[in-house]
């Protein structure tokens, strides 16, 4: 298993249109289970309303978890992928 941790700095948070581009980042590591949690909640990465579930917003602190094939990669394209949200 692979984590790491990220700060959200959008200035809109996690909203619909850049979790449902998430949604399809963490599909394509098939391989991998991709998890976000937050000090409460935690969600299937690959899911859009799991991820809209977890009302992320800005300054919200959250871990990145990916087991399976390819799972350094997968955290690191879901970490720089939240890392360059800017709308």
């Amino acid at each position: 298993m692979t984590t790491t941790k990220i700060t959200v700095t959008a200035p809109n948070g996690m909203h619909a249109r850049p979790a449902g581009e998430l949604a399809k980042l963490a599909k394509g590591f098939a391989h991998a289970r991709i998890t976000l949690r937050t000090a409460v909640k935690e969600a299937n990465a690959a899911s859009v309303l799991s991820v809209l579930a977890l009302g992320l917003k800005s300054g919200t602190e959250i871990e990145i978890l990916a087991d399976g094939g390819d799972e350094a990669a997968a955290v690191q394209a879901v970490r720089e992928f939240i890392a360059n949200i800017r709308e």
